[in-house]
């Protein structure tokens, strides 16, 4: 299944070099407000140890990774929601996303100026979600005088929605995001079709120095004290340190770099996974002599489901699934082995795939 994460940010907040880091797709980086006008798109494959070890097992013809679509979204100011600078088109794109990753400036350099003159990534915060805030108050009063007519029309349902309609503009009035709104069962649809910006789950990645991609600074302290009641994940990356990361060769000095500067795996690594765990998803595995492939599922998928996203028709003619829990096939070393065992699963279309699982499936169409 596609996954597509936006980045988002004020301009000049490391946006774009991020990007480049992640990606290696080359966007334009520069030291002036909307380097970035149009957004540009890169495909990220997701590191998986398990997928590695799989292969090792297999020794099959390919190796297939599952994939994370990564945007990187212009740059926004204050009076983006009244389509100031590239206000419109920022939150166009930012509708097509399915989460956010939000990038704060949390470094000071004298050489890179900041579109407000000085670094507070608090503020920068701030303006952002007011300028989501005012949009979505947009979306939701336009939607909401729709509702009244028809509710004034006798329409016994429409009631209702007003009443839901009111309540999620309520929220937002009080410059809290969508997301932050608890709802019951029969309003949820409604809030759905809204397609409200800050109902998208949310990332915050602070941009640090070299010095502060451990421990942090007090810029970081201090933006993590402004988010701790939103329940939103914050992890520290340098892009800088990215960057230099994805102009090396091979995976040797790679790991040799990372080595020297203390780090365990890439930010990049870090970046994915919390979007994995941002929008609930989990990886199962097929895994034959002509291809070991990682494929992605929402958390609580059935085995058919989880069929589907490899064909429709998988879906479908769905019969069952054979399943071999990755760590048996790790132990003992092959799907035969697991086998013998007695360890492989014989599951039907009611089984919920855990992540990890190595599925095989019988289909008949």
């Amino acid at each position: 299944m596609a996954l597509k994460c936006g980045i988002v940010g004020l301009p000049n907040v490391g946006k774009s070099t991020l990007f480049n880091a992640l990606t290696s797709a080359k966007a334009l980086a520069a030291n002036y407000p909307f380097a970035t006008k149009e957004p540009n798109v890169g495909i990220i494959t997701v590191p998986d140890a398990r997928l590695d070890q799989l292969a090792d097992l297999v020794n099959p013809q390919k190796v297939q990774p599952t994939t994370v679509e990564i945007v990187d979204i212009a740059g926004l100011i204050k009076g983006a929601s009244k389509g100031e600078g590239l206000g419109n088109q920022f939150l166009a794109n930012i509708r097509e996303v399915d989460a956010i990753v939000h990038v704060v400036r949390c470094f000071e350099d004298g050489n890179v100026v900041h579109v407000d003159g000085g670094v507070d990534p608090v503020r920068d915060k701030e303006t952002i979600d007011l300028e989501l805030i005012l949009k979505d108050i947009d979306t939701v009063e336009k939607r909401l005088e729709r509702l009244k007519k028809n509710a004034k029309a006798g329409e016994k349902k429409a009631v209702r929605l007003v009443d839901t309609g009111q309540m999620i503009l309520e929220h937002l009035e009080a410059e809290k995001p969508a997301r932050s709104l608890e709802l019951e069962d029969d309003q949820i649809d409604l809030f759905k079709s809204m397609m409200l910006l800050t109902a998208k789950p949310i990332l915050y990645v602070c941009n640090v120095d070299e010095d502060s991609v451990q421990d942090g600074n007090e810029l970081t302290q201090r933006f993590q004290a402004a988010v701790a009641d939103e329940g939103a994940e914050v992890i520290l990356i340098s892009a800088g340190i990215e960057a230099d990361i994805a102009e090396l060769e091979t995976k040797e000095e790679r790991m040799e770099f990372l080595e020297d500067m203390g780090l365990s795996e890439p930010g990049v690594n870090k970046l994915i996974h919390s979007c994995y765990r941002l929008l609930k998803l989990i990886t199962y595995f097929t895994a034959g002599e002509k291809e070991v492939r990682a494929w992605t599922v929402k958390l609580g998928s059935t085995a058919p489901q989880a069929a589907g996203v490899i064909h429709t028709d998988f879906e479908k003619g769905f019969i069952r699934a054979e399943v071999i829990k990755y760590n048996d096939y790790v132990s003992l070393g092959s799907e035969a082995a697991v086998k013998e065992a007695g360890k492989m699963g014989v599951e039907g279309k009611t089984y919920i795939v855990e992540d990890g699982d190595i599925m095989h499936f019988r289909f008949n169409v």
